[in-house]
């Protein structure tokens, strides 16, 4: 009898435990489905972050993600994966990633925002009332013709504006805007010259700043290779640029494939056209639809000493990447958990090596130069 009552309570306790967990929502039972929205916050800048999450029949989940704050186009999630109420997703168009946990009401996902640099973002599901607005996709930009008059119809050059930073930019359209930009700057984007490779010329080349604004004879989005044609031909329009190459053997940096192959994404949905790079500081950049050749300009032109070739063999395939190092003259005062150097950190992230070598590269030689006209 009373081993009876024993093996009653036991099992009264046992389905009382039933009945408290179908009670109480299953963190792992709930749905993603459904527009997820929060802000990161990077220094001094909120962005706006909107995820919009489907189910599949068959279970797998698909996102498209929308930063408000810089344009507002939808951009595919490549990658969404959930492990319990632990979830990941990586924004290529973004070069960007992101993890976080959901909670137990299923109604917020706490987490890190990366790109470039990690900013926390937390997620909350939204509602009718307090879903954000996503804006209509923009029109395809429509790409200049090959055959394209590679010119400026007209063109604006006056001394730079104070406290503005450097920055090369191309509308749809083909209009150029630069700020805060020397004429050696020009010149090294222009050619893909690294510093060393450009001699000859005034001191003012290299100190004199300037704002340009440039509209293209033909409309339409250039090629890097049609902008810098262009770029090249104001140069010597507008600031009568002559020179001539010579090739000299130079040290440079080789960019090389490493033994076990690059590991970055191919970026295969969006037009050939103008590479994108960003960053936060010197610890951080962002690549987006550059092919290894831009990435070289990149270096050559702003981070090293020395002319940068590439040697890896990938062509003209293009790729978005997220590479995060500290500088040489960081390393002293960065934290146990800093990125590494600049040549660890192409290895370890990009599955890529920089390497010193010999290399006959070209220089230009700076015949004749003199300050714009008026416009």
């Amino acid at each position: 009898m009373v081993k009876s009552q024993q093996m009653e309570r036991v099992r009264s306790t046992f389905i009382g435990c039933l009945f408290a967990l179908a009670a109480t929502p299953s963190v792992y039972a709930q749905t993603l489905a459904g527009d997820w929205q929060g802000t990161v916050t990077f220094g001094a800048q909120d962005l706006r972050i909107v995820f919009s999450i489907s189910q599949d029949a068959d279970g797998s989940l698909v996102a498209t993600a929308y930063s408000l704050d810089q344009g507002g186009q939808p951009a595919p999630v490549a990658a969404i994966t959930r492990s319990g109420s632990t979830l990941r997703m990586t924004i290529p168009a973004f070069s960007a990633s992101y993890e976080g946990r959901l909670d137990s009401k299923g109604d917020m996902i706490a987490g890190t925002f990366t790109q470039a640099i990690a900013g926390p973002l937390v997620l909350t599901r939204a509602t009718t009332a307090t879903k954000w607005a996503l804006p209509e996709p923009a029109p395809a930009p429509r790409s200049m013709p090959a055959d394209a008059t590679l010119a400026f119809e007209v063109s604006t050059i006056k001394p730079a504006a104070p406290d503005r930073g450097l920055s090369i930019h191309v509308s749809p359209s083909g209009l150029l805007t630069t700020t805060n930009s020397s004429l050696l700057e020009l010149i090294k984007y222009a050619y893909d010259l690294n510093p060393k490779q450009i001699t000859g010329g005034p001191r003012w080349v290299e100190d004199e700043k300037f704002d340009i604004t440039a509209k293209p004879e033909t409309a339409g989005s250039p090629s890097a290779k049609q902008l810098k044609a262009m770029i090249r031909r104001l140069l010597a329009e507008r600031f009568g640029l002559t020179s001539h190459s010579e090739e000299k053997e130079l040290g440079v940096y080789a960019i090389r494939q490493s033994k076990d192959g690059a590991k970055i994404a191919e970026e295969t949905s969006l037009p050939a056209g103008l590479p994108e790079f960003a960053g936060s500081g010197p610890r951080g950049l962002n690549a987006k639809n550059a092919t290894i050749a831009d990435f070289a300009g990149l270096l050559q032109a702003l981070v090293l000493d020395r002319p940068v070739v590439d040697q890896t063999g990938l062509g003209s395939k293009r790729f978005n990447f997220i590479l995060r190092w500290t500088p040489a003259s960081l390393a002293a005062d960065a934290a146990a958990d800093a990125p590494p150097d600049l040549f660890l950190a192409v290895q370890r992230q990009l599955g890529l090596t920089l390497e010193s070598a010999k290399a006959p590269v070209k220089v230009m030689v700076i015949d004749k130069v003199e300050r714009p006209g008026e416009n």
